[in-house]
């Protein structure tokens, strides 16, 4: 049992990896369906072992997060997201499970593109746009209104005898396959790193605070769904129409069907299939959801989906092309990723030239050489592997690869430990490839949120001797920078001011963008709220206070602790401390309420609240939460079936609040 929750909780940090990847980063690692068999896999045990959920863990939450410099907002109906399958079977299942729970034999469905894009809530007031926030963490997303005004065929004033006094749009923005080469290619000329996909080129574009540089990105939008108290709307359909009478933009004339049968379900997946590289824009699959609204309210919503509806993706793309080479390149922390260059083969409306092979472990595993005939694969229709070798076109001139015993850059040892898949340089520290990844990882959004410092720059900067490490940054004077090609005074003004407002960071920002290997936004996050402030980390071998943080393993904590006992890394943390970077808690509204600084600890099923639910109103008024009762416990919250936890709390002496008591504090 205990080798088991171990390989559950490696799974849930293995998500919440490649959640932060993917929504806060725009950098996916894995693909769609990777990913997607991940989640299954924490689904399947989670019912089996309903005591190891825990309240933040990925299945009770939608992966993306709010973002730095934008304001948060609550979302008047949850934003949730799909449950997914690539499996016909499946969504057989999901039609019969839909019958018996509503005990009928007839039900119409509304199939729709699943558009590969951003979700925005867009609410109108008198027939004017009054707010736009991404999905975020589905009950609070960030305020994009401003930025969502730069898409030209959304229209921002209605006048129509249809309108509602108030009403929500639900749709997808996304940036056209066409405008996304294009912007990736400017890019690439520019010496930029590339967006993956145009999901990923959307999502990016969204979030940008130049108002004037959305609008040169030329997003775009697709409404699939409207909110309101004040229109009899009884469907999905009726809601499409109604919809495209009000001037949205809605996808084409194909982009819903109604389906009275699973026969002809399928029928408009295959046909929509045939035709998804022809339109402007990616889809991923097809929704398919309950029509009628009524049905809808008595199916209801899990914590994190609907359950009136089912995305069904499309599996998995193939190509063959050929290995031309294979690099290596050196990341951040030193690890070396061997790259496999292929012959450049169209492949899901994209031209692949690159893939990662992942380690030397991959390429032995799949005997992949130099020369080789391969199966390329886009999972989730996003990023290109290798899938497998075509062994009946090797020829007998494939030649096989070594990894490089010295780092191309620095040309330092590399070493492989025993027992570690990675392969690593040496030389981590002031390897100009390393130092270049660190430093653009350093002033990226996620962390210190350096505008106007590209990886383009830093390259230049690190070649020139100007800067070497974080703190160089700070040391930065206007004639550093003068004599460079590119840099006007304007240029040089606007860096330098942003690198001073990057001085005021959060705590966990700060954390985060020190690069501590194993330790993402979450972990990050996670420490923070559990020490005073950076002292306590430069301090670690006096408090050890790792052990009883959700969420952060053994590996990790050794990370931590080795990076802080590196008298580099703290001297480069104090250079920072003294050239003004002040990292501070973050400040959180509260409401003023009894249960400001009270402790709780949520045990059994609650009436009319979801664990997490009940942990946001906890901590909406100022209290907090944790996941095991002890000394410092103010509450147990208790509902139905608790378990250990209860004789814990009457052991421990702390007070057990039921359901209704904590409904009527609220």
């Amino acid at each position: 049992m205990q080798e088991n929750k171990k390989l559950y909780l490696e799974l849930v940090k293995e998500i919440e990896k490649h959640n932060e990847l993917y929504f806060n980063k725009y950098d996916p690692e894995v693909s769609d369906y990777v990913y997607d068999q991940l989640v299954k896999q924490v689904e399947s045990i989670e019912k089996r072992h309903p005591e190891w959920i825990h309240r933040d863990g990925p299945t009770l939450r939608v992966g993306e997060s709010v973002t730095k410099g934008f304001v948060s907002v609550k979302h008047e109906h949850p934003m949730l997201s799909l449950g997914n399958t690539y499996s016909k079977d499946q969504v057989r299942d999901f039609i019969k499970r839909v019958k018996k729970e509503l005990e009928v034999d007839q039900v119409d469905f509304c199939a729709e593109y699943k558009i590969d894009g951003v979700a925005i809530s867009l609410v109108y007031e008198e027939g004017r746009l009054v707010r736009a926030v991404t999905r975020g963490n589905g009950r609070v997303g960030d305020d994009v209104t401003e930025n969502i005004k730069t898409i030209k065929a959304l229209p921002l004033h209605i006048q129509s005898e249809y309108v509602p006094s108030k009403f929500e749009i639900r749709g997808e923005v996304y940036l056209p396959i066409k405008r996304f080469e294009k912007l990736n290619q400017e890019r690439f000329d520019q010496g930029q790193a590339l967006f993956a996909n145009p999901r990923n080129a959307a999502a990016g574009s969204l979030k940008l605070k130049d108002k004037h540089a959305v609008e040169k990105r030329e997003i775009e939008l697709i409404c699939y769904a409207l909110i309101t108290k004040e229109k009899n709307i009884e469907k999905q359909s009726s809601a499409h129409a109604l919809i495209k009478r009000l001037g949205f933009p809605t996808g084409g004339k194909n982009a819903f069907a109604v389906c009275s049968s699973e026969e002809e379900i399928f029928k408009y997946i295959e046909s929509v299939e045939k035709q998804r590289y022809s339109l402007a824009f990616e889809i991923d699959g097809v929704v398919v959801k309950v029509n009628a609204f009524k049905w809808q309210d008595i199916l209801g919503s899990s914590a994190k989906s609907p359950k009136w509806a089912v995305a069904y993706k499309y599996a998995a793309l193939q190509a063959e092309t050929k290995i031309l080479d294979i690099t290596v390149q050196i990341g951040r922390t030193g690890r070396v990723t061997p790259v496999a260059i292929l012959e450049p083969t169209l492949l899901a409306g994209s031209v692949i030239s690159r893939s990662t092979l992942h380690n030397i472990e991959e390429i032995e595993r799949k005997d992949i050489r130099i020369g080789d005939t391969v199966i390329i694969e886009k999972g989730g229709d996003v990023i290109p592997k290798v899938r497998e070798v075509v062994l009946s076109k090797r020829e007998g001139s494939e030649r096989q690869f070594f990894m490089p015993e010295h780092c191309p850059v620095c040309g330092s040892l590399l070493e492989k430990k025993e027992g570690e898949v990675a392969t690593m340089c040496i030389n981590r520290k002031t390897c100009a490839a390393s130092g270049e990844r660190k430093i653009s990882f350093f002033v990226s959004k996620g962390a210190m949120d350096i505008d106007s410092l590209g990886s383009e720059i830093i390259r230049r900067l690190l070649s020139l001797g100007i800067i070497s490490s974080y703190s160089d940054l700070y040391r930065l004077k206007k004639e550093d920078l003068e004599d460079l090609e590119g840099f006007g005074e304007k240029s040089i003004t606007n860096l330098l001011n942003n690198i001073e407002k990057s001085k005021a960071v959060t705590l966990a920002r700060f954390i985060f963008a020190l690069g501590i290997p194993g330790v993402g936004k979450t972990t990050a996050e996670a420490i923070s709220e559990n020490i005073a402030g950076i002292d306590d980390l430069i301090a670690f071998d006096e408090i050890d206070f790792l052990e009883n943080i959700y969420g952060i393993g053994s590996k990790v904590k050794e990370s931590v602790k080795a990076y802080f006992q590196d008298k580099d890394h703290v001297d480069e943390v104090k250079s920072l401390l003294i050239l003004g970077v002040k990292p501070h808690q973050q400040e959180l509204r509260k409401l003023v309420h009894s249960f400001n600084d009270k402790v709780f600890v949520i045990t059994g099923t609650l009436e009319g609240y979801s664990r997490s639910e009940a942990a946001e109103l906890i901590k909406e008024r100022g209290g907090k939460t944790t996941s095991s009762v002890s000394k410092n416990t103010d509450y147990l919250l208790c509902g139905e079936d608790p378990g250990s936890k209860l004789a814990k709390a009457h052991k421990l002496g702390v007070e057990v609040m039921s359901g209704k008591q904590f409904t009527s504090l609220l």
